[in-house]
Formats: C-alpha cells, structure tokens, sequence
C-alpha cells in the first residue's frame, strides 16, 4: 500500500484533532456503558480483563491498569461480579490473591454492542501504509504512558 497523501497540520490543529476524538470517545463510552448497563470505569475495567483472556489478572493488576485504589477495585468487581460480567477465582499460586475471569455471556454482549464501530476503524486503519500504522501504533502507546505519568504525577501533588 502506497501513503495516501495527507493534508499538511500545525501541532496546533493535530491537539484540536485529539481532544475532538478524547470528547467523543468520552461521550461514547458512557452511551455504550450505559446499554450495558455499567459506569465507564467499570466497562473500562471489564475492557482489561476481555483483553487478558485466558491470562488472568489480579485485582492489584486491574487496579493499575484503570488507575485506581485497590479497595476502589474491590468495589468495582462487587458492581461486575452482581451484574454477571466477571468471576473471582482464587489465584492457584497465592491462595491470598484472586483473578479475574469474564463470564462469556458477558463478553458476547459487549463484543455485539462494540464491533460495528470496531469494523469501522479496521476499514479506517486499512486507509494507511505499514509505516504510517507504525507511527500512529508509536504515537498512541507513548501518549497513553504519558497520559498515565501525567495522571500519577498529578494524584501525588493532590
């Protein structure tokens, strides 16, 4: 695949682009969490532990990656655990730990609620070359740890 030309952008107008697709992704996650019936921390929550699959995560582990407490966590998988999104297992190395397992009901229901707009980024995606999925695959994993330094940073001085 051939780079399709794109149209030239200030940083300026690129930061207008990014907190324009923050604002609606932020809009959406609460309308998707809402038809499932979930807040937008606890569907992110069941978002980490889908994409664990079979490797099962701690509740210390969740906790981090969503940015919150732990005992914060214990509340998250109470609300999960009630609505049918998730088990607790016992963690078979440290019977003190447990991990977290979504139930496949609960993974089908959101799978259908959030492929179509899946499907719609893939056809997006498939709009750029190799290296220009390189950049955009560089530029989100190193926003995201800075989003998260930045979140951690700020919790410290707070």
């Amino acid at each position: 695949m051939h780079a399709t030309p794109r149209p030239p952008a200030t940083q300026e107008q690129a930061m207008w682009a990014m907190d324009q697709l923050i604002a609606t992704h932020l809009v959406g996650q609460q309308e998707m969490a809402q038809l499932v019936g979930l807040n937008v921390t606890d569907i992110t929550c069941f978002g980490f532990v889908i994409a664990a699959g079979e490797d099962l995560l701690t509740a210390g582990e969740l906790a981090e990656r969503v940015h919150v407490t732990t005992g914060a966590m214990t509340g998250i998988l109470n609300r999960l655990e009630r609505a049918g999104y998730v088990t607790r297992r016992p963690d078979p190395a440290d019977r003190r730990r447990v991990r977290v397992a979504a139930r496949p009901e609960a993974v089908a229901r959101v799978r259908e609620l959030y492929e179509p707009y899946y499907a719609r980024l893939a056809g997006l995606f498939a709009d750029y070359s190799p290296d220009e999925l390189a950049v955009l695959h560089d530029w989100f994993t190193r926003a995201t740890s800075l989003a998260g330094s930045f979140m951690e940073e700020r919790r410290g001085a707070g």
